[in-house]
């Protein structure tokens, strides 16, 4: 591999060599031997695409080259060229004759992996030098609205992309990677049990209906207080982290193939306390008596065992209060990184701090939503937000909320693909008990009581890949747990 920069210049008349490390000779080779031998496709695609290229036209002959190998279509010299004649480049370097002494001077197909890896290393040298000349220039420009800590902020998110996915700004794609990683979801979700495209929230009929937590997705979970939104939430992020399993992915990479690592942002509560309603859920043991030590020997035997179990959930817990939405971006970053993070929670989204105060309330929840969705594209992983109801619901003989209900309604509404309710009749109908002298009406409100006793709903007010609904849940307030809801037909049997 001698004479990278030097056996540029002597095939390709026109480009400016400069200063950024590249090899025209090695995306030579790597044409030459795709032209011969399409079979090697499979070999290189995981490691190089059109982007890695430093000299342009080489980029367009391997776009074409994959798209026609993506179609079963035979990858010649000859078959290319009718693709490429009109491309400028390729006629200021002889047209169809350079195409054919690409092939001529092909390498041993055995190679090629090896000269995939180093196109991608001189593309990655070259995003790393351009990335560090747009840091030290914007350190260098002393201006009031850039703080350096926002910088640095900013200049860790580029470089997280750099290290996750080989450059910095992935621009337009054509539509045949696009179909293609479409077609890769689709077959994820065929293979996997339940058919799931997304990540399973453990509850069978929401997932029925949502079809999973999917990547990049930005979910809402509003609610009025007492209705149980951080109890979903956790109830949710535990089953996603205890089901955690790591695995060969169908690209051959590992990865995680069920459950996930969860990030948990409880801006409200401690991180104890988190976990102690997590516990009580694993070990059955009311939380209160949990917070107050109160338990026989065999609840608290079981507490014990539950919290040794639950020592390897990969779920992680950051309680800082008032987080800025940047910082909660970088720490998101820092945790993938690290360990990995397969969906991430935020508890609750009007408690998370605009990066910069804005002139309203609206404009800064509008920051906060939009910065919630770019986490959820930029990690590809789903964000779920909990969100606070404006009081009107309180006003209305029915209480069920919708999207007029949450609070700065517009951004959220507008910003979330996932728009969810959480709502306890329940919990209205115990505040409408009536007299112990009004037999009557004891009468009907105990029959009311006891047919909306344990349900919960979740009602889905915007989905936009799918149908909108209420889905029944049972919730046992002790444990402040939500589960799958027995149904009349399912009584006695073994599928709950």
């Amino acid at each position: 591999m001698t004479g990278m920069a030097v056996a540029s210049s002597a095939t390709r008349p026109g480009v400016d060599e400069g200063t950024l490390p590249h090899s025209i000779e090695a995306e030579q080779q790597l044409l030459g031997a795709l032209l011969t031998n399409d079979q090697i496709y499979d070999r290189i695609a995981p490691v190089v695409n059109p982007t890695h290229f430093y000299d342009p036209v080489h980029a367009r002959i391997f776009e074409v080259a994959a798209s026609r190998i993506a179609k079963n279509a035979l990858v010649t010299p000859v078959t290319l060229a009718s693709f490429l004649e009109d491309d400028e480049g390729l006629k200021e370097l002889g047209g169809a004759s350079y195409l054919v002494k690409l092939a001529g001077a092909a390498i041993s197909t055995f190679a090629a992996k090896d000269y995939a890896q180093l196109i991608y290393d001189m593309a990655i040298r070259r995003e790393l030098i351009g990335l560090g000349r747009d840091i030290a220039d914007r350190a260098g420009k002393v201006d009031v609205e850039s703080e350096p800590r926002d910088q640095i902020v900013e200049a860790e998110q580029k470089l997280y992309k750099l290290s996750e996915q080989g450059k910095t700004d992935s621009g337009f794609q054509s539509f045949l990677r696009a179909v293609t990683d479409a077609v890769y979801v689709a077959n994820a979700a065929y293979q996997r049990d339940g058919g799931l495209a997304g990540v399973s929230t453990g509850l069978e009929d929401l997932d029925k209906k949502l079809g999973g937590l999917h990547r990049s997705d930005l979910l809402i979970l509003a609610g009025r207080p007492s209705m149980g939104k951080t109890s979903l939430a956790t109830n949710i992020a535990f089953n996603i982290a205890k089901s955690y399993r790591k695995g060969m992915l169908p690209d051959g990479t590992e990865g995680t193939v069920n459950g996930g690592v969860v990030g948990f942002y409880s801006l409200e509560m401690s991180a104890e306390q988190l976990a102690a309603r997590v516990l009580s859920e694993a070990a059955e043991v009311p939380s209160e008596q949990i917070r107050r030590g109160d338990m026989t020997e065999g609840e608290f035997r079981r507490f014990v065992e539950a919290a040794k179990t639950l020592e390897s959930c990969p779920l992680f817990i950051d309680d800082t209060p008032a987080l800025p939405i940047s910082q909660l971006a970088a720490r998101a970053r820092r945790l993938k990184r690290t360990h990995g993070l397969d969906a991430l929670f935020v508890d609750y989204l009007q408690l998370v701090r605009p990066a910069t105060a804005k002139d309203s309330r609206v404009n800064e929840v509008s920051e906060i939503t939009q910065g919630l969705k770019a986490i959820a594209k930029e990690l590809d992983i789903p964000v779920v937000a909990l969100s606070q109801l404006s009081r009107q619901v309180e006003n209305r003989d029915d209480k069920r909320p919708q999207l007029s209900d949450l609070r700065e309604s517009g951004s959220i509404e507008q910003d979330a693909d996932v728009v969810m309710f959480v709502y306890r009749e329940e919990y209205y109908k115990e505040r409408e008990k009536p007299g112990d002298d009004k037999l009557e009406e004891m009468a009907k409100w105990q029959e009311a009581m006891e047919r909306v006793h344990g349900k919960a709903e979740v009602v889905i007010g915007k989905q936009r890949h799918g149908p909108i609904g209420t889905v029944e849940l049972s919730f046992e307030g002790r444990f402040t747990r939500f589960g799958n809801l027995v149904k009349g037909y399912q009584q006695g049997s073994d599928s709950f």
